[in-house]
């Protein structure tokens, strides 16, 4: 019996541990009503993007007739569906991408060391939990938070690392780095 609540206890410092490596931001928070035959009952939805500042990033949504629940519901949700984004020198995005989510699109940019983070709210936040420090994001269409947000992991899930491009195309990565080089020594002329 007292192994068992050992177990348990180090279980949970274990989930704690792991939990405590991830960011998360809190993107928006609704307040909705649903009506009922006595009126109104309110609730709250809440969207948060959880990130480990290291390439991985994920976001969700949760609902519940209280504030903290809402975004304790979310928070759980981000961390199941987490993805994996390659990053450049661990600070920018590979190449350039666009993404789209409904009326919600999105294009973002590589950009030079120094830079920082140029985006809007729901952007930025994916952006400082993924653990980008260097990007030029610009969103069109709605400003939607939940669209802007599914539009820039759209865009996140299409980038791809040279080395995954070159084994696509049958060529040595070296050779791929050779006319990145090459391509950003005429970019500079």
């Amino acid at each position: 019996m007292a192994q068992e609540r050992r177990g348990s206890r180090d279980d949970r410092q274990n989930r704690e541990e792991r939990d405590s490596e991830f960011v998360d931001k809190l993107v928006a928070i609704n307040r909705v009503a649903k009506t009922v035959k006595g009126g109104r009952r309110m609730g709250f939805a809440a969207l948060v993007v959880v990130g480990d500042g290291k390439g991985r990033v994920g976001f969700g949504h949760g609902k519940a007739r209280e504030v903290p629940e809402a975004i304790r519901k979310a928070t759980e949700a981000a961390k199941r569906e987490m993805i994996f984004v390659p990053l450049r020198d661990g600070r920018t995005l590979h190449h350039d991408v666009k993404g789209r989510h409904g009326a919600g699109k999105v294009l973002l940019r590589t950009a030079k060391a120094g830079t920082g983070i140029i985006a809007g709210g729901p952007m930025r936040a994916v952006f400082e939990t993924l653990g980008v420090a260097d990007v030029v994001a610009k969103s069109t269409g709605t400003s939607n938070p939940y669209n802007m947000v599914r539009a820039t992991f759209d865009a996140l899930k299409s980038q791809m690392h040279p080395k995954d491009v070159a084994a696509q195309r049958g060529i040595k990565y070296a050779t791929l780095q050779a006319r990145r080089e090459a391509a950003g020594a005429m970019i500079d002329e």
